[in-house]
């Protein structure tokens, strides 16, 4: 998804790109889904999960379309990609579970993988990292709240939802959102050739179906393993994207990438480690 929505916004724009992925990825979901069944909803589901999913992918999207090239466009798919990190340690706290040692090493490993990467060439410091940051802090900002804002999603998803998939409904909704959002940016004219549609085409089926599958992963399955599974997404994206893009990553970069990884994997040990001992004590 970095990659081609990132390849997308090149030829649209970043909001009119992503206003079109979204639109398209809605009308592909009703054929597939139906139509959304709003009243089924939980009033809660429909409130929580609408301004969590919107607001998400409209920072997600955005962040990549505004980023100052793709070298940065696939930095801050890295950032975005903190959030299988936050998300189990949300579960952790949702299922009022310990805060373990183990799980904070995980944490800091992730997080200190992402400061790698951003640090880019330079050796790892603050001020090479606040250094990256000022050449756009708006797309590293958004992306940062992405990270956020989706590991509240796939926590608050599983408990509200009442096995409801509002997925039809929040892709509208978000098209909408950035249709809006259009109407307000300058006028900008759209590259329309063979490529550029098939490359919308593609964008919009891959993010519309990774998110309805997502959340209904979420809505049956076991949130801190979706999590830790969701931990490899790291590297297969950065590699999908480095080749999308054309764009050569550093050894530094790929070191952390695998950091990110392996953070996010000490945290599902962590959360499973505890689970057990809690078994053993009942």
């Amino acid at each position: 998804m970095v990659g081609l929505i990132r390849s997308v916004s090149e030829y649209f724009g970043p909001v009119g790109g992503a206003a079109l992925i979204y639109t398209i990825g809605s009308l592909i979901l009703v054929v597939i889904m139906g139509l959304p069944k709003i009243m089924a909803y939980p009033k809660r589901y429909l409130f929580w999960g609408t301004f969590l999913f919107v607001s998400y992918e409209i920072c997600f999207v955005l962040a990549l379309g505004l980023a100052s090239n793709r070298q940065q466009a696939i930095e801050l798919g890295m950032v975005n990609y903190l959030w299988p990190s936050f998300t189990i340690a949300l579960a952790v706290f949702f299922n009022r579970q310990k805060f373990t040692v183990l799980l904070g090493v995980g944490l800091v490993l992730a997080f200190a993988g992402l400061l790698w990467v951003i640090s880019g060439d330079q050796p790892i410091s603050v001020g090479a990292i606040v250094d990256n940051i000022k050449t756009n802090p708006l797309s590293y900002f958004l992306a940062f709240i992405g990270a956020i804002l989706w590991s509240f999603y796939s926590n608050v998803t599983k408990r509200i939802s009442n096995g409801n998939n509002g997925m039809v409904l929040f892709f509208i909704l978000t098209a909408i959102g950035l249709w809006i959002l259009f109407l307000f940016e300058p006028s900008q004219s759209f590259i329309i050739s063979s490529h550029s549609i098939i490359l919308l085409l593609i964008a919009a089926i891959a993010t519309g179906g990774a998110n309805a599958l997502w959340t209904l992963a979420v809505i049956r399955g076991n949130v801190a393993l979706l999590g830790t599974l969701s931990y490899f997404t790291p590297v297969i994206s950065t590699a999908f994207s480095s080749i999308l893009l054309s764009t050569a990553l550093t050894l530094g970069f790929w070191q952390g990438v695998v950091m990110v990884t392996m953070g996010s994997i000490i945290c599902f040990f962590a959360t499973q480690r505890y689970m057990k001992a809690k078994k053993v004590a009942i």
